[in-house]
Parts: structure tokens; sequence; C-alpha cells
């Protein structure tokens, strides 16, 4: 395993919440083409399966052994929980709910990190830390703007919640496992059983036949570009790049820093709404943002000098 470098994890996943972020905008120009929940997240997760396969091929021919023993479980663990379910449970969310509320519930997940990091795993957590995610929920709050009154849909709650748990796993289990094992073999064959999974779900030879062309949507809603162009940048830079980074993020911080740090993603998703959607940004939502970032740098001068990630 390479020896540990905070900055470059800080760095890392900062990137994949930006593409993370930028994603959502994407993604919602691809559904917006026709494409169901299900059936995008298929496409999505296929397609990202092929590029992570192709790469190994050519470049890391070792990544393509498939795990054994505890490996292999944790694996199969991160493909079903940490990108099935994570994409699924959100995907229904967001259509059953606000997208800032549903982010909101969603990012409840740091909370679950440091919970399991101290109670589970009886890690030691500085006080800062739990200041930290204190400070980036309540702004996450401000920024979705609970307050106003919007009756919540239950399913839509629930998904959001079960979104919550299944990101935390992510980290989690993505944790545990690059302790021991290349972190692209670890996400490509997560992604292999995540592909099993979908076309279970929604085979897809299923996907509907897309129009030549579909709007940008928002304030880019006269241009046109063909969905399927659509789809290779959601595979790519919304997919691959981000899961990849944050997997090799993993090596470099523990997972309590990392899911606090990606919380960069909805107030960038927020941002884009504002710019791209005309979804308006108002002051208050502005001061929810600065306390997301106030939480994330209290959140880097919490770090242990000695970071440890248990052995399988």
């Amino acid at each position: 395993m390479p020896a540990r470098n905070p900055r470059l994890g800080y760095a890392l996943v900062i990137v994949a919440a930006v593409l993370f972020g930028v994603n959502g905008g994407v993604s919602r120009v691809a559904m917006g083409s026709g494409l169901g929940p299900e059936g995008f997240t298929t496409l999505r997760i296929t397609g990202a399966t092929a590029v992570f396969i192709a790469y190994a091929a050519c470049f890391r021919r070792t990544a393509l052994r498939r795990p054994r023993g505890s490996a292999l479980i944790l694996v199969i663990a991160l493909g079903l929980v940490g990108v099935t379910g994570l994409q699924l449970t959100y995907n229904v969310a967001i259509d059953r709910l606000p997208l800032g509320i549903a982010l909101l519930i969603e990012y409840l997940a740091p909370v679950l990190v440091v919970l399991w990091a101290r109670f589970v795993r009886k890690e030691h957590v500085r006080p800062r830390m739990w200041g930290a995610v204190a400070l980036s929920v309540v702004g996450l709050a401000v920024v979705g703007q609970v307050w106003n009154g919007i009756e919540l849909d239950a399913l839509g709650v629930f998904m959001a919640l079960l979104a919550a748990v299944c990101f935390a796993a992510y980290f989690l289990i993505g944790e545990h496992n690059v302790g021991f094992d290349d972190p692209l073999r670890v996400i490509l064959w997560a992604f292999v059983v995540a592909t099993v999974a979908m076309n279970l779900i929604q085979p897809i030879w299923t996907t509907p036949d897309l129009p030549g062309s579909t709007s940008m949507l928002g304030r880019l809603e006269e241009h046109t570009v063909n969905p399927w162009l659509v789809v290779g940048v959601v595979i790519v830079m919304g997919t691959v790049l981000p899961f990849f980074l944050e997997m090799i993020a993993l090596q470099h911080l523990p997972a309590t820093v990392v899911t606090v740090v990606a919380m960069l993603e909805p107030v960038i998703a927020n941002v884009l709404g504002w710019a791209w959607f005309r979804e308006s940004l108002n002051p208050v939502q502005l001061v929810g943002a600065a306390a997301v970032l106030a939480g994330i740098v209290l959140a880097q001068t919490s770090r242990r000098t000695e970071l440890t990630i248990p052995a399988p």
C-alpha cells in the first residue's frame, strides 16, 4: 500500500465532488431525453463497467483478477450497497422530493460514518470532527431551506434515508477494501457486481429508442445535444472518474474525513441549479453554503496524526 498523502487525498475528493455535482445537471439532461431512473442507472453503471474493464485490460491486467475470500465478500457488498443501492435509492428520492431536501437527507451519511467509527470500530474521533459534521449538516439544512413547510413524500424520505445508509456504506466498505487491495481492482469488480444487479432489475436491452437530439434544459434549453453523447459524459466524467478518485482518496484519508469533504457536492449542485436551471440561490442559502465549507475546513484540522485502516 502506498505511503499516505493527506493533501493528495483532499485534492482527489474535491475533484470527485465537483464532478459528481456537475453530473447532477448532465444527468437531468439525459433523463429528459426519455430515460427512466432505472434504465438510466443501468446504462450508467454498465457503461462505467465497460470503461473500467477496457482500462484494466490495456494498462493493469492484474485488476482483472477476481477477488477471493473476504475481499470478494467486501467487493460484492460494495457493488450491491455502495453502487447499485446508492444509485437506485437516490434516483427515486430526487424523483419524489425537492432536490435540495433529497441531498440534505443523503448527506447525513457523514454522521453515520462518524457514529460507526466511534461506536462500532471503537476508534478515537477528535471532538472537532463532531463540530465539523454538525456545522456541515446545519449548513445543508440552510441550503435546502427545510423550514419552508414542504410536504414530504414518505417513500421519498425513506429512499433518501436508504441513500444515506448506502453512501456511508460505500465509504466504509471501500476504506476497508483499499487497505489491502488495488483500488482499480476493487472498484472494477464492485461495478461488475452492480452491472449484474442492475441488469436483473432493468436489462440494458430494454432501453427505449432515444431521439436524435434533446434539449439541454434551463438557460440552455434552446440548444440541443445528442442524448447518447450526454450518457457518455455521465459514464466517464460523472461515474468512472469520481468513483475511482474517491476510492484512491480512501488510501490517504479515513472515511470520516472523506465523507465530510465530499459534502461539497450538494453545494456545487445548488450553484449549478442557479446557474443552469434558474433555481435561485438566495442570501440565506449562500450562508448555508459557507457553513458547509467551514465544516470542511474544520474537518481538515481534526484528522489524527496516525490513520489506520483495519485489516480484513
